[in-house]
């Protein structure tokens, strides 16, 4: 497996290596101590499945402390844009955000830490989205932020006036109200 650096401490790019040949693929989609080689350190105890159409944009969510998680995020059908937004305010990148197209054909996978909001587009037809979290779901603590906030502009890769958006995420608040 290929751990690739984002500039974002913490946010990771994992590259499985793919068996293909005549008959399909096979890879490893989640190896715990091959990560802790590499010095990622994650007890992850919930897994999680979401399925969108195309042009569904879910998020920007994310869970206040002490109930944060960190999510492993994998697609195994179709494409999505992956977005995590840095509201960790003693780093060096709060505030910002970095994008990764992750699809079943590229076979990336996003590790996002604690303190990120995460959201994503959909692309393709349609996608699932598969993913890891190290912490339960926990109502209370659930927060998040405005999609089309204009402070993060963010690029969702998608027509944001043909975007299908949920009636809760549509009022989520700004980042400066963070």
């Amino acid at each position: 497996m290929k751990i690739r650096k984002t500039g974002f401490e913490g946010l990771t790019i994992l590259e499985p290596k793919v068996f293909a040949d005549s008959r399909g693929y096979f890879l490893e989609s989640y190896h715990r101590s091959k990560l802790e080689e590499h010095g990622i350190f994650y007890n992850f105890i919930q897994d999680n499945q979401s399925h969108s159409s195309f042009g569904v944009i879910r998020g920007l969510h994310y869970q206040k402390e002490p109930h944060a998680q960190a999510k492993l995020i994998r697609v195994t059908e179709g494409s999505i844009f992956d977005v995590a937004v840095d509201i960790r305010p003693d780093s060096p990148t709060f505030g910002q955000w970095y994008g990764l197209e992750i699809s079943a054909e590229n076979h990336l996978q996003l590790l996002i830490p604690g303190g990120f909001a995460h959201g994503f587009s959909v692309l393709s037809q349609h996608a699932t989205l598969f993913y890891k979290c190290d912490a339960y779901y926990h109502p209370k603590s659930e927060s998040g932020l405005r999609f089309d906030d204009p402070d993060l502009n963010i690029d969702w890769k998608i027509d944001l006036k043909s975007a299908v958006i949920s009636d809760k995420d549509k009022i989520l608040p700004l980042f400066k109200k963070l």
